[in-house]
Order: structure tokens, then C-alpha cells, then sequence
């Protein structure tokens, strides 16, 4: 059992996959341990995604912004509403794609309360592709410079220790949250959840806990080297701007990360049925990181229909 009870909200991001977040809702609702309160960002869909969650989860916390923010965005607003309005203790957030099995709250849960020490700042689930093998995207690795003490502590929670998590289903200290900040709105979409676990990770230690399982319906079992197309200039940008502009990671860390990035995006290059395309998006990419720096959340998401209180916790953090 549980030994503490902490109040979790969840927060589910929504961009035009109303079926499938109709299993995600339905997921939620069929928790061992349910969440204390469900908050749903709908990222300007154009189809019926705020009606499925009025039907199927009425007491959420719908908000519905004017503009497609991304991934970053949308959780970003979605932590910043649970944070200023729900007063959690963790928040657990997941993709529209993303179902949890009835255990997956209180996997985590269990190890939060296991694990010994006051430094947890982050938990994640063990993902699944719909086959019920582990999801490739979503593998986790373990943190490569743990001492031997938290692998220990790790495992005695029925955990390993890691260094960063997905957003497919992962749940962060919401004092943590209050204290470093929200995802970085202006990422949009990948390595926004590398740059925010590993900034909420740091100093401290994070768990991947197999107990916790969701499983991840994407439409092909993808690994991370797979060709994204025109789609790669966001991994290239975001991971120049994470390694000149974050304080997620050590400088040491920033050497291996960097090393490993290149070796996978050769990977890519050598994989991809369309190189001219992906050379074209890494060119891209690269400009785009040189000509500026993130910008501020509050400024990215002015526009995007944030409710005032919302934006008014992302300004603070800021």
C-alpha cells in the first residue's frame, strides 16, 4: 500500500485525436488509484475533442486554446493550470495516445513512497506499443553517471534510476514544477520533454518504474532514429538550443548527449529513404537555432486563448 496519499492531477495534451482520447479519458477513469482531478488542454482541434471530454470525463478541466501550441505548449499551459489551480503535489501528464492500464497511477505511486530519500523529482511509466511489447520510442536508459547508491535506492523502489523521461506518461513534484518552470512553449514539439525532465531531474533523480505501464498507440512501432521527414529541423533546433541555452544538463552531460545525438541522427541520415529531405530540414534546423533563442512562454503563447490565471503562473515562473 501507499504508505502517503499525495494529490495528483493529471494532464492530458489534445490535437485532433478524439477517439483515441476518448480511451485515454476512459483510462484515466479506470484507475486503481485515481487522479485527483483531470486537467485537458485542447490544442485548437478541428475535430470534436472538447465534446468527447465533456462526455466522457465532465469534471475535467477543459481549456481550449485559439491556436495550435505543440506539445510544449499544450503542457506547458496544462502543468501551469494544475499548478494554479488544483494545488497538487505531483503532476502526471500523457499524450492523447497515450492509455494508462488501471495500475499505472499507483505503480508510481508506489514508488515515490518507497523510495527513501526527499530528492524524487520525477517518476515515469514503462511504455507499451499495442502489441504489448516495449514501445522503441520510449525505452528508458539508465542514468549514465548514477552512483552505485541510487542505482541501489532504484531498484529497492522497483525502479531504475534515469536521467530524462517522455511526456507519454511520466508525473513531476509539482514544488519542483513551481521552482524551475514549465516546458519551453516555444520548442513546440520534440525534445521539449527531454529539456524539461532532465531540468526538473537534475540535482536529484529520476525513476522509470516498470509497474506503471501505459500503452502508447502510435501508428507504427518507431524507434527514435526513425526518418521524421520535414519534421527533423525540430530536432535539430531544439537539441542546438537545449545544448547552448538549458541548464538541464552538466557540461559533461552536454559532451555525451551531443556525441549521442550525432550518432543518431547518422543513423537517419543512413537510414532514410529521403535524404535530400532531411538534409534540408537539418540546414533548417541548424538556421533556425542560430538567428534566435527561445523566447519567454508567456510572450510565445500570447494569442493562443490562455485563460488569464494560466498565464498569469507561466509569467511568474518565468
Amino acid at each position: 500500500m501507499v504508505a502517503r496519499d499525495p494529490r495528483v492531477v493529471a494532464v492530458v495534451v489534445a490535437y485532433n485525436r478524439s477517439e483515441l482520447l476518448r480511451e485515454v479519458l476512459t483510462g484515466l477513469q479506470a484507475q486503481k488509484r485515481p487522479a485527483d482531478a483531470i486537467v485537458v488542454v485542447n490544442n485548437a482541434s478541428t475535430d470534436d475533442s472538447s465534446q468527447v471530454v465533456r462526455e466522457t470525463a465532465p469534471e475535467s478541466d477543459l481549456i481550449e486554446l485559439s491556436e495550435n501550441t505543440g506539445g510544449a505548449g499544450g503542457f506547458a499551459v496544462g502543468m501551469a493550470a494544475a499548478i494554479t489551480r488544483h494545488d497538487p503535489q505531483w503532476v502526471w501528464v500523457m499524450d492523447d495516445d497515450t492509455v494508462p492500464s488501471p495500475q499505472a497511477l499507483s505503480g508510481m505511486l508506489e514508488a515515490v513512497a518507497t523510495y527513501p530519500r526527499t530528492d524524487l523529482y520525477a517518476v515515469g511509466s514503462r511504455v507499451t506499443w499495442v502489441d504489448g511489447t516495449d514501445h522503441p520510442m520510449n525505452t528508458p536508459r539508465q542514468h549514465p553517471l548514477a552512483t552505485k547508491a541510487t542505482k541501489g535506492w532504484a531498484s529497492a523502489a522497483g525502479s531504475l534510476a534515469v536521467r530524462s523521461i517522455s511526456f507519454v506518461s511520466s508525473m513531476y513534484n509539482a514544488d519542483r514544477i513551481r521552482t524551475l518552470g514549465y516546458p519551453i512553449v516555444d520548442y513546440f514539439l520534440w525534445n521539449d520533454d527531454f529539456e524539461f525532465s532532465s531540468r526538473m531531474i537534475r540535482g536529484g533523480v529520476g525513476l522509470s518504474v516498470p509497474a506503471s505501464v501505459v500503452t502508447h498507440k502510435t501508428k507504427a512501432r518507431a524507434s527514435t532514429d526513425t526518418d521524421p521527414g520535414e519534421r527533423f529541423r525540430f530536432e535539430v533546433r531544439n537539441k542546438l538550443w537545449l545544448f547552448r541555452y538549458s541548464k538541464a544538463l552538466r557540461p559533461l552531460e552536454k559532451i555525451l548527449y551531443g556525441a549521442s545525438s550525432l550518432a543518431r541522427w547518422g543513423r537517419t541520415f543512413l537510414k532514410s529513404p529521403d535524404r535530400a529531405t532531411l538534409r534540408a530540414a537539418f540546414v533548417q534546423g541548424v538556421k533556425e537555432a542560430r538567428e534566435r533563442k527561445p523566447r519567454l512562454n508567456a510572450e510565445a503563447l500570447l494569442g493562443a486563448g490562455v485563460p488569464a490565471d494560466v498565464l498569469e503562473e507561466i509569467r511568474r515562473a518565468a
